[in-house]
C-alpha cells in the first residue's frame, strides 16, 4: 500500500504563488505516477496534474503555464508549484498516486487534502 501526506497550503492573495509537497510512503516502487486533483466547494474533484513514473507530465488546461508539476530524484515526492494564482484556483489540493497492488491491480491512493485559498 502507499500511504501519502500533503502540506504547503494556505491563504495567499492573487498574484500570488504556494508550493505544495507530497511525500509517499509504503511500497513507493510500486507507485505508477502521482498526481494533484483539486476540490472547489459545490464542484466536482478535478485533475490539475499528474506526473508518471518515466517523468511525463500532464498538466490541466486550466492552470497551464501557471502550474508546474515536479518530484524528487528518490521519486517519493511529488510538488505542484502554483504561480500567478487567482480566486478561482481557491480549492482543496488532494495528492494522487496510481500504484500496482500485489496482483498487478491498478489502485489509486490518496492524501488527506490541503486547503488553498486565493483571496485578497
Amino acid at each position: 500500500q502507499v500511504q501519502l501526506v500533503e502540506s504547503g497550503g494556505g491563504l495567499v492573495q492573487p498574484g500570488g504563488s504556494l508550493r505544495l509537497s507530497c511525500v509517499a510512503s509504503g511500497n513507493i516502487f510500486s507507485i505508477n505516477a502521482l498526481g494533484w486533483y483539486r476540490q472547489a466547494p459545490g464542484k466536482q474533484r478535478e485533475l490539475v496534474a499528474t506526473i508518471t513514473a518515466g517523468g511525463i507530465t500532464n498538466v490541466a488546461d486550466s492552470v497551464k503555464g501557471r502550474f508546474t508539476i515536479s518530484r524528487n530524484n528518490a521519486r517519493d515526492t511529488v510538488y505542484l508549484h502554483m504561480n500567478s494564482l487567482k480566486p478561482e484556483d481557491t480549492a482543496v489540493y488532494y495528492c494522487n498516486a496510481q500504484y500496482y497492488s500485489d496482483s498487478y491491480t491498478l489502485l489509486n491512493a490518496w492524501g488527506q487534502g490541503t486547503q488553498v485559498t486565493v483571496s485578497s
